[in-house]
């Protein structure tokens, strides 16, 4: 554990990739495996979930410590993090503990998860008590799932590589799915992750996804599109979806959904389960998993691939129903059934197709799904045009056809690894985003680096048009990214002189600043105030020219809506 913490300071103490790289190369080399499986678990972005409420590691700590509850929170307001904050009230321990990562997640942390108050009570103080302050920092980050080091999952794959002598790209093939809560690291696991290549490595896959190829965001104006990418015959053009990304997996007669975020969920989607059936052995294929509503005049044999497009994809707040319930009932398959949107082939019969060329892997994408005719895995149509001034002319009935914009892959691009241009590459051309002038009425410090900040925000619209005799702000959205830091110490000033409340850490504040706000996607809802809630909220800018009165309405929201 202490070793663990030394990499986890020095980590966090530097923004120095390479020097990031060195201490992860320097740890992986003299920890044990099993330490360092669990290592690189948590540092690919790993965590097992939740192993005690935060409320029973704050009154223990406050007992402890014997603080009163008031002052561990003003501390804990001042700090920005519950971790950080616990280990420095507590007193600290003269001696340390010498057991290594593994032992204490395996037989001291994971057993916690369930225990009673009581027992919790008095495993925690007497845990807590062999551990210095670094390492009572990171025993605590784990306990509540909040760790994060600021350290990508390619970072960590190219410290392995370069450590093991291996390819990169064959580290990350091997880490995909090793994060997912189904898979407990073992030594045996992590040294199957730095072994040297061997011939039968791609048969014992087993259901194994491959590392998702990821888009480059693409902003340019339509009038340069010749100038950067050529002529539009060069480029496969399809809808960008507003789904789940996922690889459909059949291999040893089993079938295997794996998300873009490396998470297991075949049983979340049982429309699914007839591809076992359906799709031969070896084969993977990479989609979009859409709630999908085929228009009445559409049956299922007559879908045409080559016809326009239809309004048949739900929004994506329909398929975050499904995602957040525990069970699926009869009811909410129903209302919310999906599909699988393909749009490549990565594998098929056994032999990996990525480094075929694109055209040549959706061709034979296009005769594989033609020939199983399944009602669940429908090919992803191709849009065609004249030039990319055609293209941009369909592209505007994106939101009509419920889709975010267009995908432009190159016909001769290979399939890489993450987001990389040395096999091809991939451009997401997405349409601009929702955008309202809210005012800012309420204000949270943030965590971490920013606990001494303002940096987390409510905004507000207005609920009648100017000039009504009665008007009030009605929040409707939380957002905290978009402003460079010269902005935010300015509204961090502002927030402080004109709070005029507190409710524990937040601050209400008089409106006086307005904000463009952008977002992806917008619904209504009804656990919200305003009735409506939108997707991925940040700030584009700071409406300095506009006042308060000027804000938008809640009309104008509801106008999105259609």
């Amino acid at each position: 554990m202490k070793a663990f913490a030394e990499l986890y300071a020095e980590l966090d103490a530097t923004t120095s990739s390479n020097a990031k790289l060195a201490a992860m190369q320097d740890y992986f080399s003299k920890a044990p495996p099993e330490d360092a499986a669990w290592a690189v678990y948590f540092l690919s972005g790993g965590r097992p979930r939740q192993l005690v409420p935060v409320k029973i590691l704050r009154d223990l700590a406050v007992q402890v410590c014997g603080l009163s509850l008031w002052l561990f929170e003003e501390s804990y307001q001042a700090v920005g993090d519950l971790a950080e904050t616990i280990s420095l009230v507590l007193p600290e321990s003269p001696r340390s503990s010498d057991e290594g990562l593994a032992p204490w997640v395996e037989e001291k942390l994971l057993p916690l998860r369930g225990e009673s108050p009581e027992v919790l009570a008095e495993r925690l103080p007497a845990l807590w008590a062999q551990l210095d302050r670094p390492s009572l920092m990171l025993c605590i980050k784990l306990i509540t799932g909040s760790f994060r080091v600021g350290v990508s999952k390619l970072l960590v794959t190219r410290a392995l590589a370069s450590m093991a002598g291996l390819d990169s790209k064959r580290v990350a093939q091997r880490l995909v799915g090793y994060t997912d809560l189904s898979h407990r690291p073992t030594a045996a696991s992590y040294l199957k992750l730095i072994a040297a290549e061997s011939d039968d490595e791609h048969a014992q896959r087993g259901g194994q996804p491959y590392p998702f190829f990821l888009a480059h965001g693409l902003s340019a104006p339509v009038a340069q599109f010749d100038a950067l990418l050529g002529p539009a015959s060069d480029w496969q053009v399809e809808w960008k979806w507003d789904g789940i990304r996922a690889q459909v997996i059949k291999r040893d007669d089993h079938l295997w959904v794996w998300s873009r975020g490396e998470d297991l969920v075949t049983e979340r989607f049982p429309e699914l389960h007839s591809l076992a059936q359906a799709l031969p052995d070896g084969t993977v294929i990479d989609g979009e998993i859409v709630v999908w509503k085929a228009p009445q005049s559409v049956t299922e044999d007559a879908f045409d691939p080559d016809a326009p497009l239809q309004p048949a994809v739900q929004p994506f707040a329909l398929l975050q129903q499904r995602i957040g319930r525990k069970t699926l009932g009869k009811k909410i398959l129903d209302d919310a059934p999906v599909v699988v949107m393909a749009y490549d082939l990565l594998e098929w019969q056994g032999e990996d197709w990525r480094s075929r060329p694109q055209a040549e892997r959706r061709e034979q994408l296009e005769a594989l799904i033609a020939r199983i005719h399944s009602p669940v895995l429908l090919p992803s149509p191709i849009v065609t045009g004249q030039d990319w001034l055609d293209l941009a002319r369909q592209r505007e009935a994106s939101r009509s056809l419920g889709v975010e914009g267009m995908m432009l892959k190159a016909r001769n691009a290979l399939y890489g690894v993450g987001r990389t241009k040395d096999m091809g590459v991939w451009w997401k051309w997405k349409i601009d985003p929702f955008s309202v002038d809210a005012v800012l009425i309420y204000a949270q410090r943030g965590h971490g680096r920013r606990a001494s900040l303002y940096s987390d925000y409510t905004f507000a619209v207005w609920d009648n048009p100017p000039g009504s005799r009665e008007r009030t702000l009605v929040p409707f959205a939380k957002a905290y990214s978009g402003l460079t830091d010269a902005e935010m110490r300015q509204v961090d000033s502002i927030v402080r002189k004109t709070t005029v409340e507190k409710f524990g850490p937040v601050s209400s504040v008089t409106p006086t600043l307005v904000f463009e706000l952008g977002f992806e996607g917008i619904a209504l809802s009804k656990r919200h105030k305003s009735g409506i809630a939108v997707r991925f909220p940040r700030m584009l800018r700071w409406r300095q020219d506009k006042s308060v009165d000027e804000a938008d309405t809640l009309a104008t929201l509801q106008d999105l809506l259609k």
